[in-house]
């Protein structure tokens, strides 16, 4: 990698040339992957993708003026202090906040180079353009403003909230919850079934980790391979198995913790509130996020828990 103090004019002009074509590149490819769900929003990264590529022509016509055809390659990642990203924009689905960010280190990114690079050349007429590239990438925010107050109207960005919500819920919030109530409520009958027929806190605890680390591979493959989200728009089926097989292991070691605790009752005990503040977290996020009313959400999941914890005891205590 070279460092940016030994760069020629020439060079730097061919950077800064490459710069405008690959932004304008990763622009479009946000407004790709934006545009099924997003449209209002990837009609705006269209609109930045353009406008890259008119700084790419006023800098090539700089360059040729100054310099001839010959344009040498010379990219970000050949030159020392450039931030290395990932490439977000081919990472599908996207997400609006996500990719908000990243545009937004982008533009402070290129607005810094100009700055930088103005301040290093010599020539005036290079020095004036990077320099009005530079107060042009800093106003790119409110370019993106004045571009968002034209095209995301109130109620598109509205409609786009939502779908970013449905979209959250389905990748996120579903197959967690799934993890949960299923971690949360199929333990409890193994785990205390373990509690009452050893009386042993030691043996509670490897009963509940096993059944606990069970369920969460299970579940994980079974939600991994339920769908594969082509159709129904829930994304990738490794992240949501993920996510589901996790929240399954957290929910039944929660209640299995508390059997580190030597004494049978105060274990007990613990756990039992554990499962409280368990079911009552499942019946919130099930209010929050499935519209389900909060009581009858309650009712519900604790009515499930209450039945599978007396099985678990009364078949522990046969």
């Amino acid at each position: 990698m070279k460092r940016f103090a030994d760069l020629t004019e020439q060079e730097v002009l061919a950077l800064a040339i490459t710069n405008e074509e690959e932004d304008s590149r990763i622009y479009r490819g946000f407004a790709d992957g934006l545009r099924e769900k997003y449209a209002s929003s990837a009609k705006v990264f269209e609109e930045m993708a353009e406008e890259e590529i008119r700084h790419r022509a006023m800098l090539y016509e700089l360059y040729r003026a100054k310099f001839g055809d010959y344009l040498p390659l010379i990219r970000r990642q050949d030159v020392k202090g450039f931030i290395s990203h990932r490439p977000l924009w081919l990472v599908r689905p996207l997400g609006l906040d996500e990719v908000r960010k990243y545009a937004a280190e982008m533009e402070f990114e290129a607005a810094r180079f100009y700055r930088k690079a103005a301040e290093k050349t010599r020539d005036a007429s290079v020095r004036e353009l990077l320099t009005r590239l530079a107060e042009i990438e800093e106003d790119h925010e409110s370019l993106a403003e004045r571009l968002g107050a034209e095209i995301l109207t109130k109620e598109a960005r509205s409609e786009e909230d939502e779908t970013a919500r449905r979209v959250f819920v389905l990748q996120y919030v579903q197959p967690g919850l799934a993890g949960l109530m299923d971690g949360s409520v199929s333990t409890l009958a193994p785990l205390f079934a373990a509690a009452f027929a050893t009386h042993s806190t030691w043996e509670t605890f490897l009963v509940g980790m096993a059944a606990s680390v069970g369920s969460g591979i299970s579940m994980g493959f079974t939600e991994a391979l339920s769908d594969d989200g082509s159709l129904t728009g829930r994304g990738s089926p490794w992240l949501r198995g993920t996510v589901c097989g996790v929240m399954t292991t957290i929910g039944g070691v929660g209640h299995t913790l508390p059997y580190l605790i030597p004494d049978f009752w105060t274990a007990t005990i613990v756990a039992f509130a554990v499962v409280i503040v368990e079911l009552l977290a499942i019946s919130w996020i099930r209010h929050r996020y499935m519209d389900t009313p909060f009581l009858a959400a309650a009712f519900q999941v604790i009515v499930g828990g209450v039945l599978v914890f007396v099985a678990g005891i009364l078949i522990g205590s046969s």
